[in-house]
């Protein structure tokens, strides 16, 4: 399964398809990680952000690989999943997500070292689909998440998606100080 771990390199694409497009999110609590993190939309399953939430909870799901029936799911209604890499196909983790009610899901790589490659999410063989956007999030944002919420026993983040960086002056200070440019 080498394939799935390439970095994100422009290849060439049909005109009209962006491939690598990014999503930006921020963080607005708890307060250590306000920052603006970047994901990557899956590449052919999945919704597109066509609301823009200014305070909606990223919520870790419990379990984080979410591949079947989870303990929190009430918390995941209408908010937005944060998943862990592994187990079963990105679409599966969609769809647990979708089932629970939730607005989106990010799903952040099981490699907490990883702080540079963005992993294609593709459809699996099951010709399933799933509605709500799905992203893909470097391991070490996911991590460092996931570690502030248990550092401060907080049940979810509070985070503004997506963010339109463009209109951010500031946007590079803004970026997590682990992301090395």
């Amino acid at each position: 399964s080498l394939w799935f771990s390439l970095p994100l390199i422009s290849l060439p694409s049909p005109p009209g398809l962006r491939i690598h497009e990014y999503l930006y999110f921020q963080v607005l609590s708890p307060g250590d990680i306000r920052y603006i993190f970047t994901a990557t939309p899956a590449k052919d399953f999945g919704g597109v952000f066509n609301t823009r939430y200014d305070q909606i909870h990223l919520v870790p799901a419990d379990p984080p690989e979410a591949c079947g029936e989870l303990n929190n799911g009430v918390f995941i209604q209408d908010q937005i999943a944060l998943v862990e890499r592994g187990g079963c196909s990105f679409l599966s983790k969609t769809r647990v997500i979708q089932e629970h009610g939730g607005r989106a899901v990010i799903i952040a790589d099981n490699a907490y070292d990883n702080d540079s490659f963005y992993i294609e999410m593709v459809q699996d063989s099951s010709r399933r689909t799933a509605d709500i956007p799905a992203l893909f999030l470097l391991g070490r944002d996911g991590y460092m998440i996931r570690r502030s919420l248990e550092q401060h026993g907080l049940p979810w983040a509070v985070i503004s998606i997506p963010v339109n960086v463009t209109s951010i002056p500031t946007y590079e200070m803004m970026q997590p100080p682990w992301t090395f440019w």
